[in-house]
């Protein structure tokens, strides 16, 4: 999946030690779309080479790859939004589209409506 927005926070990165003995880092960001009524989404990018890599700065647009997760804990799920890739700027199509727009119309050929004016008048309901 993706979306299209603005980074208006950069989380600090955490860290840790895994319990295979590996050295982890995490950063989190929140992403503002344009819709009329705009939404926010707060992703993770795992991985300090994905980190630097994406070089992910508050203020840019950017359009963000992403797959979601859950995860259960202590009874509680709780779901996992991690960015795969990165791209500057805004794609011009997601930046203009509504987000629940209908879908396109298909030529379909065109049926007219009865003419139920033009029939009798008297009314013939049992009601």
């Amino acid at each position: 999946m993706e979306i299209t927005g603005k980074i208006i926070a950069v989380l600090p990165e955490r860290g840790g030690i895994s319990k295979t003995g590996n050295e982890w880092k995490m950063q989190e960001y929140v992403l503002e779309t344009h819709e009329q009524y705009p939404r926010k989404m707060c992703f993770n990018v795992f991985g300090a080479d994905k980190i630097a890599q994406f070089n992910i700065q508050a203020g840019e647009e950017m359009t963000v790859s992403f797959d979601i997760n859950a995860r259960e804990y202590n009874g509680r799920w709780y779901n996992d939004i991690r960015a795969w890739k990165v791209e500057r700027g805004v794609a011009p199509a997601a930046a203009t589209a509504a987000p629940y727009e209908a879908a396109p119309q298909v030529n379909a050929p065109k049926v007219s409506a009865p003419d139920f004016s033009a029939q009798n008048e008297t009314d013939d309901l049992p009601f």
